[in-house]
């Protein structure tokens, strides 16, 4: 552990050394952070490092390694922050893989439900997508209600064969 002093003492030997190694990180990777901001992160690290007793067999070393570590930090948080949005994504809107995965769904469901008769969609449209009861489908329909029943249980049961039919 080191104590106040000799940190002091260290940092003031190594801190131009740092800053240089900062700037040109920073310069050539093209981000405008302030290099001695990293150099002041890598510092207190390396102190706090210090406190809790790791064990430094060279400070310079590991003060050098935190310097690099740390710009190569900044330059990824720069890169995630303005990278732009993917396909017209707004910030707030769900992601692309998940708009992608609502898409492939709904050509699914459309492939399926292309499969049903005219008769079965509507059956399934108003039990499902309505909320109606089997009753209030025969009333609305004029059908019976267990030719209601009986065409949407085909129709679920044939939904289901085509279901597994579509490659995973």
């Amino acid at each position: 552990m080191m104590t106040t002093q000799e940190f002091g003492q260290l940092s003031t030997r190594i801190r131009e050394k740092l800053v240089a190694l900062a700037r040109r990180f920073t310069q050539t990777a093209g981000i405008g952070d302030e290099p001695e901001d990293i150099v002041q992160e890598a510092l207190v690290t390396l102190w706090e490092l210090s406190e809790k007793g790791y064990p430094i067999q060279n400070a310079e070393a590991l003060a050098v390694r935190l310097v690099k570590n740390g710009c190569v930090n900044h330059y990824r948080k720069r890169k995630i922050f303005f990278r732009p949005l993917e396909n017209g994504a707004q910030a707030g809107s769900p992601p692309v893989t998940g708009r992608l995965e609502d898409e492939e769904n709904e050509r699914i469901r459309k492939h399926l439900y292309g499969k049903l008769s005219e008769t079965q969609r509507t059956f399934l449209a108003m039990r499902n997508e309505y909320d109606l009861s089997l009753d209030e489908i025969a009333a609305a329909t004029g059908r019976p209600k267990n030719s209601v029943k009986s065409s949407l249980s085909s129709a679920r049961r044939q939904l289901l064969e085509e279901l597994k039919k579509i490659p995973r």
